[in-house]
């Protein structure tokens, strides 16, 4: 028995070893492995945008719950794999403060996309990470610098010029870049409920940064097993009270709705497996291509051209979420790194 024990535990042994080599030698062949795959997360994802957008016959709440069937697939597995406690003692109430937050935002977004041009709502929604700076310093503490100020005023800014609002630009200003179909709505009322759901969602956003800080302790499959556990139940108890609980009846649609779980699957994973092969910082510069997309998007599929305030305000917001992640970057890369030395600059507070 124990012979038998240790020729296992050999075999395991030497297979982990091949495995590991070949794990090495992908990265080593491929140095931008992450980054590219973090792109690629950014297509699957802004593909998720245009679906939710173009499938104005079924709720936002509906399609939240498919999104969400994405987030739960990949975690479940993992999970039980790792063997870790599902609903950890001590960080329970954290972890439903997360999945709330997320799960309210995510619907938030879904709306946006819904009344707002693509490129618009994803710029803001987008903008979270500079937000994080406020509620990191309001609720853990940490220094929110010169760096961190002027950084939150360029992506105000930005998000005054993509939301344009009517009493500061005016009418004509708030309906210039929404397609045709869209223009007699917003000619006759100021749809103000695209842009609050996007803020809101971005407010949201910001919080579950902070709070998956707080839970920085517990393993990535715990966290995606509880959100999306917690929204499926909570988009469908929704579902049932607002009678939008239904398979939709066109059968185009339901494969549409089938892309969203898939895609909302593959980005997931991308992403998750993007964080493990490279750092934070040029993962969320990588990420900046889902804006890139869905204002390819918006031009092909719902021909909504954008105006010079759509581009210079995201132009504004891109810029700072870049500068972040690159401030992030330089902080954590090693001092006697020549590569820290050049971003210097970034780390001024």
């Amino acid at each position: 028995m124990s012979e038998h024990l240790e020729l296992r535990q050999l075999v395991d042994g030497l297979s982990q070893r091949v495995s590991t080599r070949k794990w090495l030698t992908l990265n080593f062949s491929c140095p931008y492995l992450g980054i590219i795959l973090a792109t690629m997360s950014s297509l699957f994802f802004s593909l998720c945008s245009v679906i939710v957008k173009g499938l104005v016959d079924i709720n936002p709440m509906e399609l939240a719950s498919f999104r969400f069937v994405g987030v739960l697939l990949p975690a479940i597995p993992i999970v039980i794999y790792k063997r870790e406690p599902i609903f950890p003692r001590g960080k329970r109430i954290i972890l439903i403060l997360r999945c709330f937050m997320g799960t309210t935002g995510l619907v938030l977004s879904f709306y946006a996309f819904r009344h707002m041009p693509l490129a618009d709502a994803s710029v803001i929604i987008f903008s979270t990470p500079v937000f994080v700076a406020i509620f990191a310093r309001l609720f853990l503490k940490e220094p929110c610098g010169y760096f961190n100020v002027v950084t939150i005023i360029l992506t105000l800014i930005g998000v005054v010029l993509i939301t344009r609002p009517p009493f500061i630009f005016g009418d004509d200003a708030a309906i210039s870049s929404t397609s045709i179909a869209d223009q007699n709505i917003l000619t006759k009322q100021y749809d103000v409920w695209g842009p609050v759901a996007a803020l809101s969602s971005t407010l949201f956003g910001a919080n579950v940064y902070v709070l998956l800080r707080a839970l920085k302790g517990l393993h990535f499959s715990v966290i995606m097993t509880n959100f999306g556990a917690f929204a499926l139940v909570y988009t469908l108890i929704v579902c049932w009270m607002i009678g939008a609980i239904c398979w939709p009846q066109c059968g185009i649609d339901r494969v549409f709705v089938v892309l969203l779980g898939i895609f909302s699957f593959l980005g997931q994973i991308l992403l998750t497996i993007s964080l493990q092969l490279e750092q934070a910082g040029p993962i969320a510069i990588a990420r900046c291509a889902d804006i890139v997309f869905a204002f390819i998007w918006q031009m092909i599929f719902f021909g909504e051209t954008p105006t010079i305030y759509s581009l210079v305000g995201a132009l504004l917001v891109v810029s700072s979420v870049i500068l972040t992640a690159l401030r992030k970057w330089a902080i954590s890369l090693p001092r006697e790194s020549m590569l820290r030395k050049k971003l210097q600059f970034l780390a001024l507070d």
